[in-house]
């Protein structure tokens, strides 16, 4: 099924390497990957579990919690 999935690399990922993710969604599910892996493991989301963590996410950094 990944095969089919179109992936988006984060706009916060740098050139350089280092820590990168993609996403893929599909009508179901959210994706996660590792960019510099795409044949490892992915991670799987609802996607009210994904907008959940991503209002996590800016909070977070709106807040200075890394």
């Amino acid at each position: 099924m990944s095969a089919n999935l179109t992936w988006t690399k984060s706009s916060y990922s740098g050139t350089e390497g280092g820590n990168c993710v993609e996403v893929a969604s599909s009508s179901l599910t959210v994706h996660v990957r590792d960019s510099k892996d795409k044949a490892g493991p992915q991670l799987s989301f609802s996607p009210a579990a994904w907008a959940a963590f991503l209002v996590f996410a800016a909070e977070a950094q709106v807040s200075g919690v890394e």
